[in-house]
């Protein structure tokens, strides 16, 4: 049990999933996780928001072409923009584009940026290094393809919930190493998986009962990366010195919560311009969980707020 702050219409959130007798994901094979994640979204989250662009478009991958989705709050732009890479949440096992449709509209629409989210591979059918990989190449596709893309780019932006918060990291991290032909101006990873040997502390005190369970992480890494050597799995293990400006927003009840605190103190000991958000009393996942938590969207709008002021104070 903890004694942390709960907002009311999060525990009533809790309250509701504890009373269903659907089964555990880690209970579930890998395909009917990612449905029941996907039905479950449908009824938690906000619905979409209207916006000028959205197109279904795909790049070369190391394993063939990778699935992306194209989102922007103009039909055309004349002017150079930066643009939002997105990386899905999901523990490297579920979710898809479809999951996190409606927030990368909402965030399109809010920031007035174009949004490209990458339908990266995951296990277990395709385990670490495939989804850094993907991601990885899929971002520099983008800074090299503006033509095709019919935009002007200023800079990219690595963002993701989770699981995409992790990739985040590692994407900023490995173009901080070998630019792509567009710089990396900022990140935003949400709620980032930053090691996978995390112990003690958050992992403990929310292990059961926050939506995020340390039993559902323990089966997401089973089937994605269970060794914790290597900076495209465990971000803490890079040069975080290197990283571009970042704003990095946590949740209060979240069992990542402290690895989330812990990267943010590295980045702010190594000099990197760094904004942390930490978000009291919700939980992990609250982007996807809108409609059924209504104070979430005030967190999102937070975030984005904070997203714009470093944006326009670059």
């Amino acid at each position: 049990m903890t004694d942390a702050f709960i907002r009311p219409d999060v525990q009533m959130i809790l309250t509701m999933m504890e009373a269903s007798d659907a089964p555990q994901m880690s209970d579930v094979t890998p395909v009917e996780a990612r449905e029941m994640y996907n039905a479950m979204a449908s009824m938690l989250e906000a619905d979409a928001v209207e916006i000028a662009r959205i197109e279904d478009i795909s790049c070369p991958g190391p394993a063939g072409d990778i699935p992306l989705r194209l989102y922007d709050s103009q039909s055309e732009r004349t002017e150079e923009t930066p643009l939002v890479m997105f990386y899905h949440g999901g523990g490297f096992v579920i979710g898809d584009l479809d999951s996190h449709h409606s927030f990368c509209t909402y965030i399109s629409k809010a920031m007035d940026l174009p949004v490209i989210a990458v339908d990266y591979r995951m296990g277990p059918e395709a385990p670490f290094p495939a989804a850094p990989e993907d991601s990885i190449a899929a971002t520099r596709w983008v800074a090299e393809n503006q033509e095709t893309l019919k935009l002007k780019l200023s800079g990219l932006v690595p963002c993701g919930d989770s699981a995409g918060g992790n990739l985040t990291l590692v994407v900023g991290q490995a173009l901080a190493i070998e630019p792509a032909s567009v710089p990396i101006v900022a990140q935003f990873p949400i709620y980032p998986a930053t090691r996978m040997d995390a112990e003690g502390g958050s992992m403990d005190e929310f292990a059961e009962g926050f939506v995020l369970t340390k039993e559902s992480m323990e089966y997401f890494n089973s089937h994605y990366a269970p060794k914790d050597d290597n900076i495209r799995v465990s971000p803490y293990l890079g040069d975080v010195a290197n990283s571009p400006p970042t704003v990095l927003v946590t949740a209060g009840l979240d069992p990542l919560r402290d690895q989330g605190r812990e990267y943010a103190g590295e980045l702010i000991k190594h000099g990197v311009n760094t904004t942390y958000i930490e978000m009291p009393g919700n939980v992990h996942g609250f982007i996807n969980l809108r409609k059924a938590v209504p104070s979430a969207q005030m967190d999102v709008d937070k975030m984005i707020a904070a997203w714009k002021t470093l944006l326009e104070g670059l």
